[in-house]
């Protein structure tokens, strides 16, 4: 199928059977999947560090519990 060229732009065509616009400058792409990649990444070191947090406070609630039966049972 035939990309029909979008007036005033050098890299963007249209797909007359969806009607979509196409970027077919590669350059702009790859760039494109970098940031999104970069993103990703991101997103998951802050849900890692969302993890270990959560973690912490149970383990911080954890020790509090055992320093008080501690403390409760001494003489």
């Amino acid at each position: 199928m035939e990309h029909l060229k979008v007036e005033g732009h050098t890299h963007l065509y249209r797909d007359p059977k969806t009607n979509s616009i196409v970027n077919k400058n590669m350059a702009e792409y790859r760039e494109y999947v970098s940031r999104r990649d970069m993103k990703s990444e991101e997103k998951q070191q802050i849900q890692n560090l969302e993890s270990d947090v959560a973690n912490m406070k149970d383990d911080i609630s954890e020790i509090k519990n055992l320093l008080r039966i501690l403390v409760s049972e001494a003489p």
